[in-house]
């Protein structure tokens, strides 16, 4: 099977932590399912219990043709996220630069969102559960703002979105999934340059 790359949403799976802060991941990478779905080109595949569920669907390349991408979330839980991603891309042999990880992020303002290779993760522990899986920190990330906790940082990113912020987190899913085959399509230049100049405000 030829695969250009690997998508991952970050999350928590469960019913108990849906639409939270901190599946802001698995929100974008939902919408990208809906829109490979309508356009006909998508396909589940056997994911692994209670490790990843995976989906491959097809996206215009940079140059103009078609590639086939894997779309996964990790069913681990957020601190063992990097145990699916090493299961994924080592089974089917794709290199960490082919990685997009999109997840939330408390060092941005909500209606912000920033794409980069590598760095650190903030202390995201998702992002640092990927690097120690992978080994490197080479992978590229999508990350959507959710701004600073102003409390308990982990009641914070498990907590749901108010009304208005849920609304304006909508707002940053639709265009973090245009991102995401902004990427695809134009490659990650184009995609860097409309992700780091996003604003809602």
């Amino acid at each position: 099977m030829d695969i250009g790359g690997l998508i991952v949403g970050l999350g928590n799976p469960g019913t108990e932590y849906s639409r939270t802060r901190h599946n802001l991941g698995f929100m974008v990478l939902e919408r990208l399912l809906q829109d490979r779905e309508k356009a006909g080109v998508l396909q589940k595949l056997s994911g692994r219990k209670n490790l990843f569920a995976l989906w491959k669907a097809r996206f215009a390349d940079a140059d103009g043709a078609a590639g086939d991408r894997l779309l996964c979330e990790p069913l681990t839980f957020m601190n063992a996220s990097g145990e699916a991603v090493r299961a994924v891309s080592s089974y089917y042999r794709i290199l960490p630069e082919r990685i997009l990880v999109v997840h939330d992020e408390l060092d941005l303002p909500p209606g912000r969102m920033k794409m980069k290779k590598g760095g650190g993760s903030a202390g995201h522990k998702g992002v640092e559960s990927i690097t120690q899986c992978l080994g490197t920190p080479d992978f590229f990330r999508l990350r959507i703002g959710i701004g600073k906790a102003p409390h308990n940082t982990l009641s914070f990113v498990l907590g749901r979105f108010s009304e208005s912020e849920a609304e304006l987190m909508d707002k940053c899913i639709a265009a973090a999934t245009e991102s995401v085959l902004m990427l695809t399509r134009e490659g990650a230049a184009k995609a860097q340059q409309f992700c780091n100049s996003f604003s809602l405000y």
